[in-house]
């Protein structure tokens, strides 16, 4: 691992994030590639994970502990994401999950049944790749490898501040 203060790590994650959420609203909203849901709700961690970098900014004598909700997190994106590349790869079944709205959208009958003749877009589906992979198989690896610095940021802690 490089030589970095752990300020800097986290620097590097909040940048990593902010690029993948970017990407995403670009590949969606520029490219006209639709998400599915669980592709919406891999967006969620790189949220959390940039408010909780910004957090642990403000409030540094309570780096430790954003350290370890920063852990959970990109574990929580690990989960999805190879839940979701299972998905695509045939080895799981789509779950309910996949094929649900918003339910607040929903008042009326008029509006449920402009929802039911929507396309969802199935989890299965690949409709963007790069380098070949898809983009829930790049979140796994980027997911995985944040999870790892995070892990070894953690366990190095005390010996840093020392």
């Amino acid at each position: 691992m490089l030589n970095l203060k752990t300020q800097d790590y986290l620097k590097i994650i909040f940048l990593i994030s902010l690029f993948s959420i970017i990407s995403a609203y670009f590949i969606e909203y520029v490219l006209g590639h639709q998400p599915c849901n669980l592709c919406l709700m891999e967006r969620i961690p790189y949220g959390l994970s940039m408010i909780l970098v910004i957090l642990t900014a403000i409030f540094k004598k309570n780096e430790k502990f954003f350290l370890l909700l920063l852990i959970l997190v990109f574990v929580f994106s690990s989960l999805i994401s190879l839940y979701h590349l299972g998905i695509e790869q045939d080895f799981f079944q789509e779950s309910s999950i996949c094929g649900l709205k918003n339910a607040e959208e929903i008042i009326s009958k008029e509006e449920l049944l402009k929802q039911l003749s929507k396309k969802t877009i199935s989890c299965r589906d690949v409709t963007f790749k790069i380098f070949g992979l898809s983009l829930t198989s790049i979140n796994v690896i980027i997911s995985f490898i944040i999870t790892i610095f995070l892990l070894k940021i953690y366990n190095s802690y005390e010996k840093d501040k020392q």
